[in-house]
């Protein structure tokens, strides 16, 4: 599903990085919307009208690539964290007011790499996002577990399980799941050695793989689709609790 923007402003603030403030062109009409829904709090294994009114809505500002089917699901939550991470919200299971609010308000975001490529994919390790940009506009917020920053030794294999900072690009892709001596990867887009963006069933909110980019399954199709190989991939930040 293509979404389409009818402006997009982009202004100077603080450092000097721009900031990009997306008005999606169905916001300036009214949605069919259930009475009172913005006052209802949702949680995982909610059901109903205003679940669907919250997955439309993250569908529309690229968080959310799952079913519009109203059950707040584990992709669903992934979708939320994204947007909390995005809007620098603490990340929490729950949907109320705040939740709401920014999902009313057109997406502000500040490009990690300003002067990078304008198609690209950026990774923060700080907030644990991932974020692809097409012609210079971000179309895909993903929640992420990056490297957990800690010497591991699995099925005869020691490493340290760090996600390199730096510039990068998509070197290989490796569809469906493949699995190796540390574990299945789905849909991985390679982009510094043995080091993935991929599908994963398990993405926590900190960081906890051997050294890959987790994602959420049905976010990790969506990467797979529209990301390629010798796309720029940027890695920055470090994580703290």
């Amino acid at each position: 599903m293509i979404i389409k923007f009818r402006r997009i402003v982009a202004f100077a603030v603080g450092c000097g990085l721009p900031i990009l403030t997306m008005v999606p062109a169905h916001a300036e009409r009214k949605a069919e919307e259930p009475a009172g829904s913005e006052s209802v709090v949702l949680r995982p294994g909610d059901h109903g009208e205003s679940v669907r009114l919250l997955q439309r809505r993250l569908h529309a500002g690229h968080y959310y690539y799952g079913r519009i089917h109203g059950v707040y699901d584990e992709q669903t939550k992934f979708a939320v964290w994204a947007l909390q991470k995005n809007r620098r919200m603490r990340p929490k299971e729950a949907v109320g007011h705040e939740v709401w609010h920014a999902l009313g308000k057109p997406p502000r975001f500040r490009p990690l790499v300003p002067n990078g490529g304008a198609d690209r994919v950026e990774i923060n390790l700080r907030d644990q996002l991932l974020t692809v940009f097409r012609d210079r506009r971000p179309v895909l917020f993903s929640h992420i577990s990056t490297g957990a920053e800690v010497h591991y030794c699995d099925n005869g294999h020691c490493g340290n399980a760090i996600t390199p900072v730096g510039d990068f690009r998509v070197t290989n892709r490796a569809p469906g799941w493949t699995t190796g001596a540390l574990g299945s990867m789905y849909n991985s887009l390679y982009f510094v050695g043995g080091i993935a963006m991929h599908g994963s069933t398990k993405v926590p909110l900190q960081p906890a793989s051997h050294g890959c980019v987790r994602l959420p399954l049905t976010t990790s199709k969506r990467l797979y689709e529209i990301v390629k190989i010798g796309e720029p991939v940027y890695v920055r930040g470090s994580y703290s609790p």
